[in-house]
């Protein structure tokens, strides 16, 4: 009847303990939070909100990536993100946990990410009554001298109880009899220990056995309790128990002590004689399984010896009953306290725990951001578990204390930069105090994200292209190029063209560039004689958000082809045709000057360069043609056998690689000399007419080769005052003048100048092997000195 409603208030405590939950103590201000359940609760028992209670969105833990750290053991709570409270997530022992702890408290940290944020939770687990007491032993054996005078006392082994605190074992209870009575003494750490003790001799002819029945009960409601059956046989006579030299022993042991090494001797005396004599010493029965298996006790010597592992963090204190006995038919014995303590050594390096960590780190994180969480211990005590820690190289972090004890924010201490390094290996050292001191490591591996802080920058600033005229419209021309330090998206480039808003260069809307690598193409056709250099701007852009860009000025300089054919600027006849007439007296003497035939090609250099041949002649013996000036002059003096009338037929030809030319014919009448006086009036008249209209189309020419000079010059002045000294002495301007119409450009590239001339080239010029198509090479002037002589007009 007793068991059974022990057994149902059993269950009426455990589903007490399941339905309630009791939270004691909740700390705002420290960012700690505490807790309290009881022991044996069901898994998913909620243990309390930690969400609501430290004001955390509820919606945002997912985001946050809300979670529960707890060493490296599946741990006994865990933590939903939808609603934040906290729930069992195993079954909870807390003789397990604590084993017989006052307080029994399990740490957990509270982890918010993104930002970064730990809080400190502990949650106290509450004993309930759910052990009986117990002893070592069902049945014990007592043998006890009929002489044994009132008040001999005979230590018990203590009840055992699994729960804690008021839950233990309280008191003890001696079943009635008339010769002895219980005495408990209270050793603390809920250790009680029962005493028998002879309150009336005993008479072995009156009684020889007694059997005695001790109750230990503990602190629970209702209480639960256990029994132990004690059978006490007298004996006879043995009078005089061992006593110890010294009324107490106290020692120190350093930890890690070899085996065997000895810690202390007891002795102790019989005044009997024989066997009632000689002393025996043991372990008294209160000695726990961790302490024999620590030491060894020589029962002839009372030698305590090492006989295991002594490690201060274990235990710092052992408490242990010898117990000397003498070999009498009815044994007494004495028993003595021997305490040992425990010296601590430094044998125990700090642990390095990184609790918490940043996965992405961005270049652009300010000075003070929060990296990582590091948790350092020594489980050694005094200065030998004093831990420094530091980071050993020159890093921009370093550590900064926590509000805990031994935890240490890993925080940037400068600013970073991906493109100078993009990794690092923090290595943290923590030290501790002791002699000799230890150390650990813990090397932490940080990778710095990428942000957009570089602008594309090009190959080259500026760019400088040479283009030869009517190239294929659509066909790529030039290209440029540009790199980002940054990477991904952050470095992937496209390219355009700056548009002109006010219309100034409207060729760019003719120029195409492809987005991907920086291909430019034209759409047009470029023709020399219309435009000779022109600038624009591409732009490259980064991916990035907010993109970066750069833009960077391209030069183009359109390099001449021979494209245009010469044109006869005289003789011209009135129906538009190369042909003419000169009449001169016969009596002219020899080199006389009859013309000049005069021509014009709009192309450049040698594409440019006229040269003039007699094709046919009615008597070679007669006129000579100069082949650059295109002068006719008389050979000889004529006779009254030349005839009178004469046709030239001169070639005027270009100097391209696929020469072009145009022909001119001149007619020469020789007259008496009075008619060639009248002729020469009328003539002159003529001649006149001819030479103003000569004069119009040279001027018009004049006017147009002006006018793209000047245009030329302005552009390369621009040029020059945006750009450096070295780029501005690039582009020289001279104009040549020998009695020709002429138009030069000069540019250097490297340790050459060119020059683009238009359209006639004096004697004495040359031409460098190698040298662009239809460009002259320019010696340079500060290695040697020369003149080259421009390409000019004749006429």
């Amino acid at each position: 009847m007793e068991q059974r409603g022990r057994q149902t208030w059993s269950e009426q405590t455990k589903w007490l303990a399941f339905m309630m939950v009791l939270v004691t103590l909740w700390t705002r201000a420290s960012g700690q939070l505490r807790y309290s359940i009881s022991e044996e609760v069901t898994q998913g028992t909620a243990v309390g909100n930690i969400a609501k209670d430290l004001g955390v969105d509820r919606n945002t833990l997912k985001e946050r990536g809300y979670r529960i750290v707890y060493g490296t053991t599946e741990p006994p709570f865990r933590v939903n993100q939808d609603d934040g409270i906290l729930y069992v997530n195993r079954k909870i022992d807390r003789e397990e946990v604590c084993d017989r702890s006052k307080v029994c408290l399990i740490d957990l940290k509270a982890v918010l990410e993104n930002p970064l944020e730990v809080h400190y939770v502990s949650v106290e687990i509450l004993d309930v009554n759910d052990h009986a007491p117990s002893f070592p032993e069902n049945e014990k054996l007592l043998e006890i001298s009929e002489s044994a005078l009132p008040g001999t006392r005979f230590q018990l082994k203590a009840a055992r109880d699994a729960d804690s605190g008021s839950l233990s074992v309280q008191h003890y209870k001696l079943s009635q009899n008339e010769h002895f009575r219980l005495e408990v003494k209270d050793r603390g750490e809920d250790r009680k220990t029962p005493t028998l003790i002879l309150q009336k001799p005993l008479d072995r002819e009156a009684v020889k056995t007694h059997v005695l029945l001790l109750t230990a009960i503990d602190g629970g409601r209702p209480p639960r309790s256990g029994n132990m059956t004690i059978i006490v046989d007298v004996s006879d006579v043995n009078d005089n128990p061992p006593v110890f030299t010294q009324e107490s022993y106290t020692v120190q042991l350093k930890e890690n002590s070899p085996l065997g090494t000895t810690v202390i001797q007891v002795n102790a005396t019989d005044l009997d004689e024989g066997s009632n004599g000689e002393v025996v010493y043991s372990f008294g029965n209160d000695v726990d399984a961790l302490t024999s298996a620590r030491f060894d006790l020589n029962p002839m010597t009372g030698v305590i010896t090492v006989a295991g592992a002594i490690d201060f963090e274990e235990r710092g204190r052992y408490e242990i009953d010898i117990q000397a006995s003498d070999k009498g038919a009815a044994t007494l014995a004495t028993e003595k306290t021997v305490i040992i303590h425990i010296v601590d050594v430094n044998d125990n390096a700090p642990e390095i725990e990184v609790t918490s960590f940043s996965r992405a780190l961005p270049e652009d994180s300010k000075p003070g951001t929060t990296v990582a969480l590091i948790s350092v211990k020594d489980s050694d005590s005094g200065l030998n578990g004093k831990v420094m820690s530091y980071i050993s190289q020159d890093l921009p972090f370093t550590l900064t204390p926590s509000l805990q004890n031994n935890m240490y924010s890993l925080v940037i201490k400068s600013l970073l930069d991906r493109e100078l390094q993009s990794q690092y290996d923090v290595t943290i050292v923590g030290k501790d105090t002791g002699e000799p001191s230890l150390s650990s490591e813990k090397t932490i591996h940080i990778v710095v994200s990428d942000v957009n802080d570089n602008r594309p920058v090009f190959s080259q600033n500026p760019y400088t292209f040479y283009i030869t005229e009517n190239n294929n419209p659509g066909a790529s021309i030039l290209s440029v190029t540009a790199r980002d330090d940054d990477e991904d998206s952050n470095a992937v480039i496209t390219y355009h063209i700056a548009r002109d808003r006010g219309g100034e260069h409207l060729f760019t809307s003719f120029l195409s560039v492809n987005g991907e690598n920086g291909h430019i193409s034209a759409l047009k056709s470029f023709d020399f004689e219309t435009v000779k250099t022109f600038q624009f701007q591409v732009v490259a852009t980064d991916s990035g958000t907010p993109s970066l860009s750069n833009n960077v000025t391209v030069n183009v300089f359109i390099l001449d082809q021979n494209d245009n054919a010469p044109v006869i600027l005289y003789p011209v006849s009135s129906n538009g045709s190369a042909e003419g007439v000169e009449e001169i007296p016969r009596n002219v003497n020899a080199g006389h000057l009859v013309t000049k035939v005069r021509a014009y090609d709009a192309d450049i250099g040698y594409n440019g360069w006229l040269l003039f041949s007699l094709q046919e002649v009615t008597d070679h013996s007669l006129f000579a043609l100069d082949r650059y000036t295109g002068q006719i002059r008389t050979l000889r003096s004529f006779t009254e056998t030349d005839e009178a009338e004469h046709k030239l037929l001169i070639l005027v030809k270009d100097n391209g690689n696929v020469s072009l030319s145009a022909t001119a014919t001149v007619i020469v009448k020789l007259v008496e000399p009075r008619e060639a006086f009248a002729a020469s009036d009328v003539k002159s008249a003529t001649k006149v007419d001819e030479e103003d209209n000569v004069t119009f189309y040279l001027m018009i020419t004049l006017g147009s080769v002006s006018l793209l000079f000047i245009i030329s010059i302005i552009v390369l002045i621009a040029m020059q005052c945006s750009k450096s000294t070295d780029y501005t002495s690039k582009y020289l301007q001279e104009a040549n003048y020998d009695g020709t119409l002429c138009h030069s450009i000069q540019y250097r590239s490297g340790d050459k100048r060119y020059m683009l001339v238009g359209p006639r080239m004096s004697i004495g010029s040359t031409i460098v092997p190698g040298s662009h198509a239809n460009t002259l090479v320019l010696p340079d002037r500060r290695r040697g000195s020369g003149e080259v002589p421009l390409i000019g007009i004749t006429y």
